[in-house]
């Protein structure tokens, strides 16, 4: 890994080069940690309820669709651009926050058992979607996504729902995060570099996982950001599978997404001024 070559003698090794990054890394988890917590406990009201099915074994799936003001809504979305949206070669490129629950097993009307997961989005955003049909499937179907992504299902897009019924089971308390963004550790800069550049694109950048063979443990990403000063001009956001960065104003952006599912609370970032490369440390939970 780089550091800044301010933080180390120019008689160290290798190797403790690598002890000093694990610091600092360690570090910067205990400084995470110790913060004030993340998450919260919410208790969702119910919206509506989905019938679906697992592509594997055709048994039936529930989504239970619920709203809450304490998660925070999508950005701004006329009809019109939904529609743009819906056309367009990335429809997952728009993002709607949403708390995805566990699994959990019930009983549906003809006693049998099945399984119904939890979705909980915003309150206001789930009013707007009752009003209209298209914003309606809009929303099943990005829930569908995220819970195909998260728990690695593959359901059915002929779904229904429910007329008489807006939840399946009992509503449970959820945790749901407060924060999603890492925070981003600046190694001591130097001189700042003035930008060369106002054109958007996309920068060079490296994945690699953590150990190269067996179960991995991190992925970690390296962005060379060159004629990024400071760290303060950088917007990071990591999901589960998903990392974007936007280096302002205008300079880089990056929106990728990866194979594996990243624990985003203990994911650590950090900008070397002297490289102007930024390092995004990821536990691995699922791959």
């Amino acid at each position: 890994m780089m550091t800044d070559s301010s933080l180390l003698n120019s008689e160290l090794d290798l190797q403790q080069q690598e002890e000093l990054y694990q610091q600092l890394l360690l570090q910067t988890l205990g400084q995470i940690n110790s913060e004030s917590p993340d998450s919260k406990v919410i208790r969702p009201e119910p919206g509506m309820c989905v019938k679906t099915f697992s592509e594997s074994n055709k048994e039936k799936v529930f989504i239970n669709v619920c709203q809450s003001n304490s998660v925070p809504p999508p950005p701004e979305l006329s009809r019109e651009k939904l529609v743009e949206l819906l056309q367009s070669d990335d429809p997952s490129g728009f993002r709607v926050p949403m708390s995805l629950g566990e699994p959990h097993t019930e009983i549906d009307n003809s006693s049998q058992g099945c399984t119904a997961y939890d979705v909980v989005i915003n309150q206001d955003f789930f009013q707007k979607c009752q009003k209209d049909p298209l914003f309606q499937q809009f929303v099943i179907l990005v829930s569908v996504e995220g819970l195909e992504n998260k728990y690695n299902l593959e359901l059915s897009r002929e779904w229904k729902v429910l007329k008489n019924r807006k939840f399946l089971g009992s509503v449970s308390e959820q945790n749901i995060r407060t924060k999603s963004r890492p925070v981003i550790e600046e190694l001591q800069p130097p001189e700042k570099s003035p930008a060369t550049t106002k054109s958007l694109r996309r920068p060079e950048f490296t994945m690699i996982v953590e150990p190269p063979a067996g179960e991995p443990e991190y992925l970690i990403a390296e962005i060379k950001l060159p004629g990024v000063g400071s760290s303060l001009s950088l917007v990071l956001d990591v999901g589960e599978d998903r990392l974007v960065l936007t280096a302002r104003p205008s300079l880089f952006h990056l929106d990728i997404f990866h194979p594996f599912l990243v624990d985003q609370e203990n994911s650590v970032a950090q900008y070397n001024s002297s490289t102007q490369i930024l390092t995004v440390t990821m536990p691995v939970v699922s791959s």
